[in-house]
């Protein structure tokens, strides 16, 4: 999902919810109204006062959104309109009409306005097609107009594939959000990969016209574009295909194989962010009598600041992780004399079992986990994530093999599936494997279990460290 569908599909959120409430409002009055009450005395208020209704429809709206989301409304690509997907939003709505049926029914209440439940459902049917409508005229306006969220893209090959795809860009760029092209009819993967990386270039997406190209070519094109998190698409050959993690759509006629990095994308983004916003508030809050201990036993047992700013390294960029201090007060500096005692000769990382640099109290803190409890500010700040890939130090980052940069595709997190699969004892490219299926197999259930194991992991294991 491009950046400027996501943002749109938040706002769009945002009308939904509008619509189901105004829809409910606007039956509410219809039925209330004089000539209809002449016609039919309304009953039901005397048990339905309005701020009780208006309580009652946001709660509604709400519980639809849910039902839209689940139905796919939400997955969507604003260049294109079409009666499908009103089709979806009439089958939302009459979802969330039985819904709200079923729920009478099943409380045994006598509710005295079938016309309110009906009219409600057809208003707000109309009110969220109005809205959709709107909103894609708002989109095209603003694409046009400003080219908010448009990117360069780099076409690959000559064939007449290749032709009608510059074609049909160079007809229609608005259409496909591309600000400009760049077209290599040959495959040269330096001057590729040159061009990919001159900052000036900012390429946002490459597609590859021609399926002929060795796999080996082809390959190399994708590490490159996972690399840099920049979109890759390629037009298939129908008897070939070697990714799984695919997403197939059609651009100007012609079949294109999009390979999709992570679920993450798009939706599963922002409700994983929700989700740490509240995890880490929530954190914070049940931690707080922790964090006074900790202070004082740790300004007790050495001296130096409570908290430690650690440089590490998060979709490729740097950023300060926060934890309680579990470290003698400058221990960063006595780490290359110690490199010689490296345990870890399988890749980047470093790892000391007696590190002689960790204090008395900071083995209890490591032990505990409790010296990660300040990682719950860069939760909240948007940094790292509560479950992510283990985020490492740079200097770590700069030994990177090619194939340890997929981990980049998301946050770090302050637990993984790494971590909770046999942390310092496993090997790093059983980390890296452990974290790429991570990244491939994302959803909030994989994220909540491997939380709950962290937790049993921190009280019965004693390598937890």
């Amino acid at each position: 999902m491009k950046k400027a569908d996501l943002i749109f599909n938040i706002i769009l959120l945002f009308l939904d919810f509008l619509a189901i409430v105004f829809g409910g409002l606007a039956a509410y009055f219809l039925r209330i109204s004089p000539w209809m009450s002449e016609w039919r005395p309304a009953i039901f208020l005397w048990n339905l006062p309005f701020f009780k209704y208006l309580g009652l429809v946001t709660v509604v709206a709400a519980f639809w959104l849910v039902i839209f989301g689940v139905i796919g409304l939400y997955k969507v690509d604003f260049r294109r309109v079409g009666a499908r997907e009103l089709l979806k939003v009439f089958i939302a709505t009459s979802a969330g009409l039985l819904s709200v049926v079923v729920y009478i029914f099943l409380r045994r209440e006598w509710f005295d306005s079938r016309f309110l439940i009906l009219a409600g459902w057809l208003f707000a049917t109309l009110f969220v097609i109005f809205c959709r409508i709107f909103i894609r005229r708002i989109y095209s306006l603003i694409l046009r107009k400003l080219k908010f969220g448009f990117q360069r893209v780099l076409v690959l090959g000559n064939s007449k594939v290749g032709e009608n795809l510059l074609e049909e860009i160079k007809k229609r760029p608005a259409v496909y959000s591309y600000s400009s092209i760049i077209h290599f009819p040959d495959f040269d993967f330096p001057r590729v990969s040159e061009t990919v990386l001159e900052p000036s270039s900012k390429i946002g997406e490459i597609i590859l016209t021609d399926f002929n190209l060795p796999r080996a070519d082809i390959l190399k094109l994708v590490d490159l574009c996972e690399e840099n998190r920049i979109g890759f698409k390629f037009v298939p050959d129908l008897f070939q295909t070697f990714f799984s993690n695919i997403e197939i759509s059609t651009f100007g006629g012609e079949p294109l194989i999009e390979i999709k990095r992570t679920p993450l994308d798009g939706w599963g983004r922002i409700s994983k962010r929700m989700v740490d916003i509240f995890g880490a508030s929530f954190g914070l809050l049940i931690s707080s009598p922790f964090w006074a201990v900790a202070a004082l036993a740790i300004k007790l047992n050495s001296s130096g600041p409570v908290l430690v700013k650690l440089k590490r390294v998060g979709q490729g960029k740097e950023f300060e992780l926060y934890k309680f201090r579990s470290m003698i007060e400058n221990a960063h500096t006595l780490k290359a004399e110690l490199l010689k005692f490296n345990e870890r000769d399988d890749g980047p990382l470093f790892k000391m079992k007696d590190d002689p640099r960790i204090t008395k109290v900071g083995k209890f803190l490591r032990k505990s986990r409790i010296d990660e409890m300040p990682q719950l500010i860069n939760v909240f700040l948007g940094e790292i994530s509560l479950v992510g890939p283990r985020p490492h130090e740079p200097e770590e980052v700069a030994r990177y093999q090619k194939h340890h940069k997929r981990t980049f595709f998301v946050k770090p997190g302050m637990t993984g599936i790494s971590q909770i699969s046999g942390s310092s004892g496993l090997r790093f490219e059983d980390e890296i494997k452990l974290d790429s299926y991570y990244i491939k197999n994302w959803s909030l259930g994989l994220d909540i279990k491997i939380i709950l194991k962290t937790f049993l992991k921190i009280f019965s294991d004693k390598s937890a460290v």
